[in-house]
């Protein structure tokens, strides 16, 4: 896990204004990776990255990102919303949703989006919900490589995608109903470290965009890599090199495409690669039990990162303490929801925490708020945004008002 970009007593200070839980986002760490990844695939002309907005959906986030030349991907209407709200507008935003309604057909195409249909029916829907057919369109493939993974599962099981006849049939009939710029895409992991994936990924697609050049007369102009790429959460696990990855893929893209003189333009959608390592869930020691085992209760709870109870992922853990634990203590870090899965760490070594310390939790940057819930009438964390030194406010936390908007509580039955 990265080194804290803050301290105790910066931390503490941002606490009298704004109460844990909350969470911090590194301005800095976010934009050296973005620059990271558009370097890494500088090569291909038209290279675009579309930041998967379900893992950070924050507008000074998506701002940051839409600076620095990225996209959106979004797969509903309120991240539309959000990313044409934050500056991110027409065919800089990637539409891929599934079992999708008309009316999210419409925005899409109100927003100027590049639609991309997850199944070969879709295409009858989309033309009765728009009344056409749009003049760019991505069709979602469903392959088999085995990079099957506890977030996505195997591909044969996948709800997700097309098969290879299902794609050539769709790509066939969208061209022949006039679509004019057609586009490949399909996800096949999720948070993998494999260094692999990309190149591999690449060389199944990039494969099918020859085929369906040589046997169906069909032209590919793009193709879109998704996302899939994992970070590092666990203390023995190794980060990908993104460089490594961009140059193994050009390697790939040479071999396909040179022959035929084809030159596609590349897409990714990467959301917990670009944020995931650059955001921390900030909370502080509220309790401590001594029972069968150790338990050290905060503040934040699996409404505010669920991650660690949804899949018993790993979060690394660091103690910010005014004073320097004599101490070590084996725990689990415990939030005060009415359910035992409510656990941010469990039997971890840590300097003993007192009540009053704080507890950070990282590489909460990426499907943390995001996936945030109101069990037990918990409200949302606050979000900020640290950026030499100093904090910003870029989303308050969530009030009761808030909470009961949508319920008539004073209706007497």
């Amino acid at each position: 896990m990265h080194k804290l970009p803050f301290d105790y007593a910066a931390a503490n200070e941002w606490r009298k204004t704004y109460p844990t839980p909350f969470y911090v986002y590194d301005f800095d760490g976010i934009k050296q990776r973005v620059s990271d990844v558009n370097a890494a695939f500088a090569w291909n002309k038209g290279y675009k990255e579309y930041f998967a907005v379900k893992a950070t959906p924050t507008p000074a986030v998506l701002r940051l990102l839409a600076s620095l030349g990225c996209g959106a991907d979004c797969a509903s209407v309120p991240e539309i919303t959000l990313a044409t709200r934050s500056g991110i507008t027409g065919q800089s935003i990637m539409f891929t949703s599934n079992e999708t309604r008309p009316c999210e057909y419409a925005a899409a195409e109100k927003a100027g989006a590049i639609i991309n249909l997850d199944d070969i029916t879709q295409i009858n829907n989309l033309y009765n919900s728009l009344g056409h057919l749009p003049d760019t369109v991505c069709c979602r493939y469903n392959g088999t490589l085995d990079f099957a993974n506890a977030f996505i599962g195997n591909s044969r099981e996948s709800k997700f995608g097309m098969t290879e006849e299902q794609l050539f049939d769709a790509l066939q009939i969208l061209g022949k109903k006039g679509v004019r710029h057609l586009g490949i895409h399909a996800m096949l992991a999720s948070c993998t470290l494999e260094p692999n994936y990309y190149p591999e990924l690449a060389a199944v697609l990039f494969d099918i965009a020859v085929r369906l050049r040589t046997q169906k007369g069909i032209e590919i102009e793009f193709i879109d890599l998704a996302g899939g790429i994992g970070i590092p959460y666990k203390p023995d696990e190794t980060g990908v090199d993104i460089f490594k990855i961009g140059s193994q893929t050009e390697q790939v893209y040479k071999k396909f495409f040179f022959m035929y003189g084809m030159k596609p333009r590349l897409c990714t959608e990467m959301g917990r690669f670009i944020t995931g390592e650059y955001g921390y869930l900030v909370t502080t020691v509220v309790g401590q039990k001594h029972v069968n085992r150790e338990y050290v209760g905060v503040d934040a709870s699996a409404c505010d990162l669920m991650r660690p109870a949804m899949y018993g992922a790993y979060h690394g853990v660091t103690v910010l303490s005014p004073y320097k634990r004599l101490h070590g203590i084996t725990c689990d870090v415990v939030g005060p929801l009415c359910e035992n899965n409510d656990k941010f760490a469990r039997q971890i070594d840590l300097p003993e925490p007192l009540i009053g310390d704080m507890i950070v939790i990282h590489d909460a940057g990426a499907h943390g708020r995001s996936m945030g819930y109101n069990y037990n009438g918990r409200l949302r964390p606050a979000e900020l945004m640290l950026q030499g030194g100093e904090v910003k406010l870029i989303r308050r936390a969530e009030t009761e008002d808030d909470l009961f908007a949508t319920l008539d509580v004073d209706e007497l039955f």
